[in-house]
């Protein structure tokens, strides 16, 4: 690790995003990582490539590395970069928690991925449209019992928000944490979420503007991008977190692609201290392209 330098986070930066892999094993029709066009890279680093990067990272016990995807546990090193992330960092999971969780049990340390939070370190993502609840109840519950800090959110879609609430008294009943994400993007014509910008994801115009963002997101091949946009369509990185060139640049950039953001990236939302009205990027100037 000496030939790379130290990636300090910036103060006011809220999320710090490690996508292992773009690939998942479920396809929802409302995945929000398919919004607009499928660039995604299907370059993936290995394990030791990976942690490599992530254990450049300088963070705050108050912002963790959070590993998702995509599904991280796909990556086939994917237990070995949970085990060789240096101990200063804390570790948070997204996850459609179908892997094999009688192995993570025995091979990863529930202490390594708990932290002081108001919300579970490993957050699983229920879609009832391609899942069963109760399987997946039971495995949340086994480890919890086993001493990590997990829940489960479920997203609000239009055609399944009763059977999502449904499940909610479900998992409550059985002593599980489940919580409600706001569903973003369009059905039957309507633009659902809440976003800072109006029309910037509707993708009906193309604006320059500057955009700063308070994310640092990694892709699979280790690229750096200036938001979730860039990462999911493909375009050009900023810079690579193995790169021993590489500094992260709390900066202002130009972007000519303003109209085709992801909702994640304009939507109002909460904080890392569950503080409502942030969003993932600044945006100013907006001019004609």
């Amino acid at each position: 690790m000496s030939d790379l330098k130290p990636i300090i986070i910036p103060d006011h930066f809220n999320y710090a995003a490690f996508f292992l892999t773009l690939a998942c094993n479920l396809r929802c029709s409302y995945c929000i990582n398919r919004y607009g066009e499928d660039g995604f890279v299907k370059k993936r680093l290995s394990g030791e490539e990976m942690a490599r990067g992530i254990n450049r990272v300088v963070s705050r016990d108050d912002l963790p590395i959070t590993m998702q995807g995509g599904e991280p546990s796909l990556h086939k090193d994917f237990i070995y970069i949970l085990n060789n992330i240096k101990p200063e960092l804390n570790i948070d999971i997204l996850t459609n928690l179908q892997f094999d969780a009688d192995e993570f049990i025995a091979k990863v340390d529930p202490a390594r991925i708990k932290r002081k939070s108001p919300y579970a370190s490993i957050r699983v993502s229920y879609h009832p449209e391609v899942m069963e609840l109760k399987p997946l109840a039971e495995k949340v519950l086994k480890l919890q019992d086993a001493g990590f800090s997990i829940g489960i959110w479920g997203v609000l879609h239009p055609k399944q928000e009763a059977v999502v609430r449904e499940a909610q008294v479900y998992c409550q009943g059985r002593g599980i944490d489940f919580r409600f994400k706001e569903f973003l993007g369009e059905h039957n014509g309507i633009m659902y979420g809440t976003y800072r910008y109006p029309g910037a994801c509707d993708q009906k115009f193309n604006k320059t503007v500057l955009c700063k963002t308070t994310e640092l997101i990694v892709g699979s091949d280790g690229g750096v991008y200036r938001c979730h946009s860039d990462l999911y369509e493909g375009r050009p990185s900023v810079g690579n977190i193995i790169d021993p060139k590489f500094e992260l640049e709390d900066v202002w950039r130009e972007c000519s692609v303003f109209g085709h953001c992801n909702p994640c990236d304009i939507k109002v939302k909460t904080n890392r201290f569950q503080e409502f009205g942030h969003t993932s990027v600044e945006i100013k100037e907006l001019t004609a392209a």
